[in-house]
């Protein structure tokens, strides 16, 4: 299932002293079993784009197409349940949201709200629990006995119940330490390869984007003002950093050892890609 945005802008508030426009003629695509990040700074209109995904927020103007449903100011709010089952969302600090006696009636809850029986409902929790790397041993436990990381696990598994085609990711790692922070991104990894579900990851992360996303949006104040593949976007190292985003770790380390004679055909956006690139050189030098 692909999505299209076709010149959508979105107002808060309008016709009040207190309008506000977050988005202006967007056009953007996101492919069907793509890997997509959208990165910018706070206010630049990310949080209001991922709402329009699964029609959280319908557009003030122009169309957002979910694979064949067209979403325009005038959509009726009426027969939405079918695209925001379609599209899952997972929030910053999803655990917040956790709120039933055990793990299981909390991951059971959202497909049961869409009409799924509680036997079956029962059943996407024990395979969802799974996914997330949880074992059925936590399905009778109280979310709230559980540790902060596996508190966002059983989060979204409950988002997974729903079977989405689309995983939404709203800066998904933030207050993660290190370790949880790599494990919850290969994790999202698997589900993306193994479950054939496409990623919207939201960050502001750019090791995440280079490590993982096939294609990049760059967004500021509303407006879209680049997309490409990482491989393209993170060559443009002086746009980004007057634009005060950053560049991968690997990236940056690269273009220091450029200012210092060392010649790159194209930067590397990986610590991996970086390293080939040091043994490859290393074996010219010793041939």
């Amino acid at each position: 299932m692909d999505i299209r945005f076709e010149k959508v802008s979105y107002v808060y508030q309008p016709n009040t002293p207190f309008e506000s426009r977050a988005l202006y003629d967007i056009d953007l695509e996101i492919k069907e079993g793509s890997y997509t990040a959208l990165v910018g700074h706070t206010g630049s209109g990310k949080s209001t784009l991922l709402q329009h995904l699964n029609v959280l927020l319908k557009p003030t103007e122009g169309v957002v197409n979910i694979g064949d449903r067209k979403i325009t100011p005038e959509t009726d709010n009426k027969n939405l349940k079918p695209v925001r089952k379609k599209v899952g969302i997972v929030f910053q600090f999803p655990e917040a949201q956790l709120f039933e006696e055990t793990v299981a009636k909390d991951i059971a809850f959202g497909p049961q709200n869409f009409g799924v029986s509680t036997e079956e409902a029962l059943e996407l929790a024990k395979k969802n629990l799974a996914l997330v790397g949880l074992d059925e041993s936590y399905l009778e436990r109280s979310p709230f006995e559980l540790s902060g990381g596996q508190m966002r696990r059983v989060a979204i598994a409950g988002v997974l119940a729903m079977e989405p085609e689309v995983l939404v990711l709203d800066e998904p790692t933030a207050g993660l330490d290190p370790l949880g922070r790599k494990e919850m991104m290969e994790m999202f990894w698997r589900l993306h390869k193994e479950e054939n579900i496409t990623i919207v990851l939201v960050t502001h992360l750019m090791d995440d984007v280079a490590n993982f996303a096939d294609f990049v949006y760059v967004l500021e104040k509303g407006q879209v003002i680049e997309g490409g593949s990482p491989q393209v976007v993170f060559q443009k190292v002086d746009w980004l950093k007057e634009k005060q985003l950053g560049v991968p770790q690997a990236t940056d380390f690269a273009e220091k050892m450029q200012t210092n004679g060392t010649h790159f055909a194209h930067l590397p956006l990986t610590a991996e890609e970086l390293a080939d690139w040091i043994v490859e050189e290393g074996a010219k030098n010793r041939g």
